[in-house]
């Protein structure tokens, strides 16, 4: 059975590698057992990036005291 291959270090790696994954899928060349493959791979990518933003929301939560504010732009 093959490795798993090891969970990017950055929300940008993974969402890049899912993008990829996306494309490569919806060429239709790959065969049926890469594309489930990509599937399940694409599902854990999809994880970790959730992940990685509700821990970042929770961190501007804590920064703003649990309290996040609109952003005030002025007008252009």
């Amino acid at each position: 059975m093959a490795k798993a291959p090891k969970a990017p270090a950055s929300f940008e790696t993974a969402l890049s590698q899912l993008e990829e994954l996306i494309q490569a899928m919806e060429s239709g060349d790959m065969p049926l057992e890469a594309a489930l493959a990509s599937y399940k791979q694409g599902i854990e990518l999809i994880k970790l990036c959730q992940g990685k933003l509700a821990d970042a929301e929770q961190q501007l939560k804590m920064l703003e005291n649990d309290e996040l504010k609109p952003l005030d732009l002025p007008n252009v």
